[in-house]
């Protein structure tokens, strides 16, 4: 498999005054372009600090990430990051909060007439352009999360981060949002790395399914790759034996891993 971002060797620990706590233990994962990759693993495995790493938020203790054979050491536009929280400003309109981002990443290459149309385009890929002149306080939570996508896609990404995007959401709202990231992935072929607790989501959405040990000294215990063809249609999946496999399969990692937890 071509790599297009690479975790090459990962280890993290933080210390506070004397106390040393290691995070993550040699990470390594390749992904190739267009790949939607989830990972998965139980409370306090390091997933979002992983997740943090690759946006450049949190640097490596040793090791790195490399994006088209460039290191990642900062954060930067060619990695956006669409966390649990929208994190929307509240103070703004739908459009405006995606306008901003638009503005700062193609303030100089596009025209005020291009980046109008490039934020709306955004929007209606989220269905999201009907609100545009709405705050956030006047959507709903899932509305709000469809924003955080559409600012998150305008910036044009390498790739896309998603930090549980949907685990604040009721069922039915967050069944109706990983229909439209699954239709947005199939239409973009972007590249997307989504941290989850839901196995079926990971299953779901994913190309392949990274499973981590349970930490600190958090590993990558299994990589299991999710043999179903795309676009993918959850009331057909829900008696497919290829998707109940994977199903059972990342289930039966993660009841071991909490068995050890409980022998601990």
């Amino acid at each position: 498999m071509d790599s297009y971002l690479k975790l090459d060797h990962v280890d993290k620990v933080f210390t506070r005054g004397a106390a040393s706590t290691e995070v993550l233990k040699d990470i390594n994962l390749d992904i190739a372009k267009g790949e939607y990759v989830s990972i998965i693993g139980h409370s306090g495995c390091g997933k979002s600090t992983l997740l943090n790493i690759v946006a450049g938020l949190t640097r490596a203790t040793t090791g790195g990430v490399i994006l088209e054979s460039r290191e990642v050491n900062s954060p930067g536009p060619d990695r956006a990051v669409v966390f649990q929280n929208h994190s929307l400003l509240p103070w703004l309109t739908v459009y405006e909060n995606v306008r901003l981002g638009v503005d700062k990443v193609f303030g100089s290459s596009k025209s005020r007439a291009e980046r109008d149309a490039w934020t709306m385009h955004n929007l209606n890929l989220v269905q999201m352009a009907h609100a545009k002149d709405k705050r956030p306080s006047e959507i709903s939570g899932g509305m709000k999360q469809r924003v955080g996508i559409a600012r998150a896609l305008a910036m044009e990404p390498k790739v896309l981060l998603l930090d549980e995007p949907f685990g604040a959401l009721d069922a039915l709202t967050r069944a109706h949002l990983q229909d439209s990231v699954m239709a947005i992935h199939q239409k973009l072929n972007n590249t997307v790395l989504m941290i989850t607790h839901d196995v079926d989501e990971a299953v779901l959405l994913s190309d392949r399914i990274v499973m981590m040990t349970n930490g600190p000294s958090a590993r990558i215990g299994e990589i299991l790759q999710v043999d179903l063809s795309h676009p993918r249609k959850r009331l057909e999946l829900a008696t497919d034996a290829t998707y109940l496999k994977c199903r059972k399969r990342v289930l039966e990692f993660l009841y071991e891993r909490h068995r050890f937890v409980e022998a601990a």
